[in-house]
This record gives C-alpha cells, sequence and structure tokens, in this order.
C-alpha cells in the first residue's frame, strides 16, 4: 500500500512538472475588479502587451467590476487553480475584507483564496487642497480644522476606500474632524475638490500631478515614508512628525491559491520578466508611476504590513 501510494504521489508531482513545461499553452485572462481606468487598468494594458509578445499567447484583459472590486476578486479565487487567471488589484482586496467584518457580512471570497504574485507600483497617495483654502502646509489645515470643527470637506472614494481610510487615519492623528463627502471614486472625488465642493481629497500621483502642476489644486502632504520623485518638495506625513500615517495606492497581481508549485513559479518567472521590460516600465512612467517590482515573498510582507494599519484604521472609523 506504501509503495502505491509513494508511486501515486510521484507520478501527480512528475505530471504537475510536464504540465508546467508546457506552461503557458492557452489564454492568460486579466481580471481588472473595476470599470475601465484607473490604476489597475493603467497596469494591466501594458502587463497584457508583454506577456503577449514574451508567451505567444492571448492575454485578454477583462472589467469586472462591483462590490468595492469583490465582484471580480471573487471571481478569479474560484477559478480552476490552473495558473490561467490573473488579478490586478489595490489595497481594495483587504479594505472590502474588513468593511465586511465591521458590518458583520460575509464576503464573498477570503483571503486565504487569493495568493500574491507580485507587486508592481506602491506609489504613496498624496494629499491634495483646494487653492482658495487659506492654508498652504499641514500644520496650518491642522489649525484651521481645530477653528472650525467637522466644517472642512474632504471627498474620497467612498466609505472605507483606498482614500477615505488613509484621510481618517491622518484626522484621528492630528486630532481634528473634517466633514466626509463619499463619491463613487478617485476620479469623483477629485472632481468634487476641483469644483469647491469639497477642499481636501487624495489621490495617486497619476492622477494629482497634472491638476498640482496646472495649479487647479495644490499638494501638501504625501503618505510615503520618502517624496515621490513627481512631488519631491511634498513633504511626508511621517517627516511632519505623524509616524503611523502611510499608505499606498499600490497595484499587485494575484492568483487562487491551490496552483501546483512548478506552474506558480512558472506564472512568477514570467512576471519577473513582464516587470523587467522596457516597454512597460515605460509605460507606467509616462503616466508618473514609478515601478516597484516585488516577488511573492517580498509582497506578502508588504500586503500584511498595509493590511494592519487599514485593519486599524477601519476599526477606529466604526459602523457610518
Amino acid at each position: 500500500m506504501k509503495i502505491l501510494i509513494a508511486t501515486g504521489a510521484a507520478l501527480a508531482l512528475a505530471a504537475a512538472g510536464s504540465y508546467a513545461q508546457d506552461y503557458p499553452s492557452r489564454a492568460i485572462n486579466i481580471t481588472v475588479p473595476n470599470p475601465p481606468g484607473g490604476m489597475n487598468q493603467i497596469h494591466a494594458q501594458p502587463l497584457s502587451a508583454v506577456l503577449e509578445r514574451l508567451t505567444k499567447q492571448p492575454a485578454p484583459v477583462v472589467n469586472r467590476p462591483g462590490g468595492t472590486a469583490a465582484v471580480g476578486t471573487a471571481y478569479v479565487a474560484n477559478q480552476p487553480a490552473d495558473g490561467y487567471n490573473i488579478l490586478v488589484t489595490t489595497s481594495n482586496l483587504h479594505l472590502a475584507i474588513e468593511k465586511d467584518k465591521l458590518y458583520g457580512i460575509k464576503s464573498p471570497f477570503t483571503l486565504d483564496q487569493i495568493a500574491p504574485l507580485a507587486l508592481l507600483s506602491a506609489d504613496p497617495l498624496i494629499m491634495v487642497i483646494h487653492p482658495s483654502m487659506p492654508v498652504k502646509n499641514v500644520k496650518e489645515l491642522v489649525a484651521l480644522a481645530k477653528s472650525k470643527p467637522n466644517e472642512i470637506v474632504f471627498s474620497s472614494s467612498g466609505p472605507y476606500g483606498i482614500t477615505h481610510t488613509p484621510t481618517a487615519m491622518f484626522l484621528h492623528a492630528a486630532g481634528i474632524t473634517m466633514r466626509h463627502l463619499p463619491t463613487t471614486g478617485g476620479g469623483p472625488a477629485l472632481t468634487q475638490a476641483l469644483g469647491g465642493h469639497s477642499q481636501v481629497t487624495g489621490g495617486g500621483p497619476a492622477t494629482t500631478y497634472p491638476l498640482v502642476s496646472s495649479g487647479k489644486l495644490r499638494a501638501i502632504a504625501s503618505w510615503g515614508t520618502k517624496p515621490h520623485p513627481s512631488f519631491p518638495d511634498t513633504p511626508t506625513f511621517q517627516s511632519l512628525g505623524y509616524k503611523n500615517v502611510e499608505a499606498y495606492l499600490w497595484v499587485g497581481l494575484f492568483t487562487r491559491t491551490g496552483i501546483p508549485e512548478p506552474t506558480l513559479n512558472k506564472m512568477r518567472e514570467l512576471i519577473a520578466k513582464v516587470a523587467a521590460d522596457p516597454g512597460f516600465k515605460k509605460a507606467l512612467e509616462a503616466v508618473k508611476v514609478v515601478p516597484d517590482y516585488r516577488d511573492a515573498s517580498e509582497f506578502r510582507k508588504f500586503f500584511d504590513a498595509d493590511h494592519q494599519r487599514m485593519a486599524a484604521a477601519i476599526k477606529r472609523i466604526g459602523k457610518l
């Protein structure tokens, strides 16, 4: 019996290795769990182009929006464990989980169903204000907010989202309150600030840079640990004394768990080649995104730290 079990295991391992040698033998599907446009799309399109060139196989990008990225994420989590599905997503992956926990809702997927493949970029969020605001820096903004509790309005991409949670993190650290204007995404949140309906908001360098450089908005702080190349004179919250205020508009690649190790290794090797491709890097740099490739193990460390910070902030926010 032991010989039969050992033989069966050996055959399965050999089959997995043989399967990996042929990988990929068909299309690799790339899921973006958001509507067209935005940071995930910015990464997914050049990822698709380079994958197709390297593998000689199709790599279609499919948008599956809904439920704060939960619909597209659940789709990938429930596909066969064969290495032919890649999810391109942001911290919405764990933000949605933490929001559901807060309200006692069963999420359509669990983090145990999703395996990290690689980080592609991790730009810090940038806090911007309307130029009509009578402040030029964070210190003056905090003083104004303390003199007018809950009167200054900040817009976000939505409750517990990728710009709401980091802003709440800063408000807690500064001991101030502002009125929240939730919208349906990062673009609409910036539109509200541009129109003067909100005075404060946050966004990634790719979307805030053109608005700041044209004078339509003013950058006053970064959620990173060091200044972003596009905003070299914009201080970080940490440099201003807010040591635990850190957040990123990162984009990473994931797949479902349970994929045989030989195939998973082939996927990671392919992604490493994509990340090193000059055309891929150029596509990101063209929109002010700094490439920041990290393989699965390093990405896991980054992801876990980000998740811990954001989960704590959501618990402090509480039910709205």
